[in-house]
């Protein structure tokens, strides 16, 4: 691959916005070369599922003009990005995932495309997911399966594998995704990138089916992926705030999460939870969860073994799955039983499950809910932060649905690999950072979960130990 594809690639969007501003590059320049990009390698993973290719080149023409005219230039101006196919964008094509909405254009951006158009960004199109979002995997009958770009082989993670695998591979800089259950944080593990799936309500959620409401049970949370803390704490900026479209969304904060980037984590108390009292945990992750950990004790920080005390895991994973299921047949029944035949069978078994629920088993859930929310505030009551592996295991190949053992003992094939969904129920801000590779170099990511509303102690640890551990310069193969 020539220099003209590849010379943007790999370069932080922070680090492009500012030569944008000052004139040291072009924005024209910058979104041909990742478009030619674009072009060889997102084949190989299929991480975008409509690329938007004249729109963004009218929009870095119009971007230049700005930079020439000496307009007043917004945080990203400049900077191509990437949404997932979830979230809806105005004139741009948004499936969900779904052969029922091949054809959907909506007429309307999301609050958060709004605010990212808005701050410059160039719009390259939208990155593939699974039906709804409705699984840790990126693969549908629309466009088939997201592959890892660190080994195509591979799986993505998902529900947010598009954007994941889309800046793994230096197709954009930064990418927008969305979290219900770890679909930030799956991907950002299992493709080497960042992810921050901020405190609930930090960022506006809004509801394509007009519930401003649906977000709530799990919580669901929008948030960046970037190859950096730096990128990702930019996007977060840009994204957060309260909106009108969510009467769950909250005041902003007046935190500025790029200045929590030099904060000092010396001193700060961390509980380690390699298993979270009761995974199974592949010996490869445990072992680079093992060092991760020792590099905070590294920085200064108190880093100390503690389990939460969480209800059992059948107790948990009934609890998320009542929700889930309720949440998916809340929005979409209407589609059975006239377009079943369209749908993934596993979301089709997902909504006859959610319309079965009857209301009290629905609300026992949050009981459950509840527990594993004490939990975490028992631990945050000594503690800054969480540490804990995002996936049980490192990246399986494409062809199988997950883990069914792991240690030689059996798990439960949906949850028994993901330590994520726990965050879902309680709404605590949580970024994945990329902790190691294993020998066969597959990524494995490392969560650090902070009390709510404290995202910059979350950046804060995440700059620190990219600092010291940095994983930005290592590049897939493609």
């Amino acid at each position: 691959m020539d220099q003209a594809s590849d010379g943007f690639s790999f370069v932080p969007a922070t680090e492009l916005a500012r030569q944008i501003r000052e004139k040291l590059v072009s924005p024209v320049e910058v979104t041909n070369a990742l478009l030619e990009r674009m072009e060889q390698v997102n084949p190989a993973v299929n991480a975008f599922c409509t690329v938007t290719a004249d729109l963004a080149r009218q929009q870095a023409k119009a971007a230049e003009a700005a930079v020439m005219q000496g307009d007043e230039l917004g945080p990203l101006h400049g900077v191509p990005v990437g949404f997932k196919d979830l979230t809806a964008t105005k004139g741009i094509r948004t499936t969900y995932g779904s052969q029922v909405y091949a054809s959907n254009v909506p007429e309307q951006d999301d609050p958060i495309v709004t605010r990212i158009r808005s701050a410059g960004a160039i719009v390259f199109g939208k990155t593939n997911t699974p039906e709804f979002g409705h699984k840790g995997l990126t693969d549908n009958k629309v466009f088939g399966p997201t592959r890892n770009p660190w080994n195509t082989q591979y799986m993505a993670g998902g529900s947010s594998g598009g954007s994941a695998a889309a800046v793994a591979a230096g197709l954009v800089p930064i990418a927008e995704g969305s979290d219900g259950g770890g679909s930030l944080r799956i991907p950002a593990s299992a493709c080497g990138v960042v992810a921050l799936k901020p405190t609930y309500g930090r960022v506006p959620f809004a509801s394509s089916l007009g519930n401003p409401f649906s977000s709530f049970a799990p919580f669901l949370h929008h948030g960046p992926l970037a190859r950096t803390v730096a990128d990702a704490a930019l996007l977060y900026s840009v994204m957060a705030g309260p909106d009108s479209s969510d009467p769950l969304s909250l005041p902003a904060d007046g935190q500025d999460p790029l200045a929590a980037l030099n904060r000092p984590v010396k001193g700060l108390k961390v509980a380690y939870s390699p298993s979270f009292g009761y995974y199974e945990i592949d010996p490869a992750v445990l072992q680079i969860a093992d060092e991760a950990a020792q590099t905070f004790v590294s920085l200064g920080c108190q880093v100390n073994r503690v389990d939460p005390e969480f209800p059992s895991e059948k107790v948990i994973n009934k609890a998320f799955a009542t929700m889930w299921a309720v949440k998916i047949a809340a929005d979409y029944q209407h589609l059975l039983p006239e377009q079943e035949d369209l749908l993934d069978p596993l979301v089709v078994q997902i909504i006859r499950k959610g319309l079965g629920l009857p209301a009290m088993e629905y609300k026992a859930a949050e009981v459950a809910r509840s527990l594993v929310f004490q939990a975490f505030e028992s631990v945050f009551a000594n503690y800054d932060a969480v540490l804990a592996p995002v996936l049980a295991v490192p990246p399986f190949p494409l062809d199988s649905p997950g883990p069914r053992e792991i240690n030689g003992k059996p798990i439960h094939l949906s949850h028994g690999w993901i330590l994520t969904h726990h965050l879902n129920l309680t709404g605590h801000p949580a970024a994945s950072i990329p902790a190691g590779w294993t020998a066969q170099g597959l990524p494995v990511g490392m969560q650090v979960i902070g009390r709510r509303f404290a995202e910059t102690t979350v950046l804060a640890l995440s700059a620190a130990f990219e600092e010291v551990k940095p994983w930005a310069n290592r590049r897939p193969q493609l």
